[in-house]
């Protein structure tokens, strides 16, 4: 079995063998932990014995080809896929259940808000469904950092481009005040100046103890905000350890070959670094 990152194999095999246990008492808020976690499409499988941990603070990127399975890998831990087999927890709770939800916030790839709201309204619905007081000075400081003018605000959410969208689904999430935040594809859609300030916008949620799992096509931007990377091919994992294990493991300076490299090597198995 692979050794957990950051421990011994005999940690390892302790902390994951057998079904995942539900103790919410000694499970840290925003952390996962993933036990043989299998899906399926009627009968075709999508992911095969996913086994994942992690441990806030940290920041785990979901990288791999389309159709690798990340997509799928997060809709099993938000509870929006059946489990085929294996298990997996969200602090500690069941990702089936609510209370696992209730310590995330996720955005997904295609963010489509209620089109008839301004971007205040869906903002004030936000705040209810995360069962959050008003706070106009922590929603000003997000717009400012992913430089979203405020006078946005007043437009409907139909009108507004993609870029601006998600902008606006950022900030609800970067505001939820939650521990873990899911993200899937943040950064499709957003110019150049605005990624940056994403980047720096996570980079904070980090330092302020939170976890963050995203997937991504960006491999440039992984080693300045994940400590980790998730490879995923063909609904297995081909890689799980820091963007600079797998650069070693595959011989190569740059990131991006070093992820083509162990996508194509099919004879390499799975490995941490």
């Amino acid at each position: 079995m692979r050794s957990a990152p950051g421990g011994t194999q005999g940690e390892a095999e302790l902390s994951l063998a057998g079904t995942p246990p539900s103790d919410p008492g000694h499970a840290p808020a925003g952390s996962i932990r993933a036990q043989g976690l299998s899906c399926r499409y009627g009968k075709l499988p999508i992911l095969q014995g996913i086994d994942f941990e992690l441990c806030p603070p940290q920041t785990v990127a979901i990288v791999g080809v389309n159709g690798a399975g990340k997509s799928s890998f997060i809709k099993l831990l938000l509870g929006l896929l059946p489990v085929a087999a294996g298990a997996a927890v969200i602090g500690g709770h069941d990702v089936t259940s609510a209370a696992a939800r209730a310590s995330l916030a996720f955005l997904p790839e295609r963010f489509l808000p209620p089109q008839h709201l301004t971007g205040r309204e869906f903002l004030r619905l936000a705040r209810r469904l995360y069962r959050l007081p008003p706070d106009p000075a922590r929603e000003a400081q997000m717009l400012t950092a992913l430089e979203l003018e405020a006078a946005t605000l007043d437009r409907r959410v139909g009108a507004l481009s993609k870029g601006m969208a998600q902008k606006l689904g950022l900030v609800a999430v970067l505001c939820s005040g939650r521990p873990l935040l899911v993200l899937d594809e943040p950064f499709s859609g957003l110019d150049p100046l605005a990624r940056a300030a994403l980047l720096a916008a996570l980079a904070a949620h980090r330092a302020g103890g939170g976890s963050l799992l995203y997937t991504t096509h960006a491999l440039a931007d992984v080693p300045r905000l994940a400590e980790r990377l998730l490879l995923l091919h063909a609904g297995r994992v081909r890689f799980d350890g820091t963007p600079a294990a797998l650069c070693a493991a595959m011989g190569c300076a740059d990131l991006e070959a070093a992820w083509l490299a162990c996508v194509r090597d099919q004879s390499r198995p799975e490995r941490a670094g």
